[in-house]
């Protein structure tokens, strides 16, 4: 679903958000959903990243175990 809005959100420019969502066969309201909640998904994202960079670091000074 993500995929369908992030198309939704490159295009809105050209055509209509209404139209858009209408020819996709989604709510616009999911869709300003999905807008909105962009900043948690980067902050979880990049919390994410951080905790796998930490668990590489703690393996590797573990010698691997």
């Amino acid at each position: 679903m993500s995929e369908i809005f992030a198309f939704i959100e490159a295009e809105k420019t050209t055509h209509g958000v209404a139209f858009l969502c209408r020819l996709l066969n989604v709510a616009r309201s999911s869709f300003y959903a999905w807008l909105a909640s962009a900043k948690a998904r980067d902050a979880r994202k990049a919390a994410d990243d951080a905790l796998a960079h930490e668990i590489t670091v703690v393996h590797a000074a573990s010698r691997h175990t």
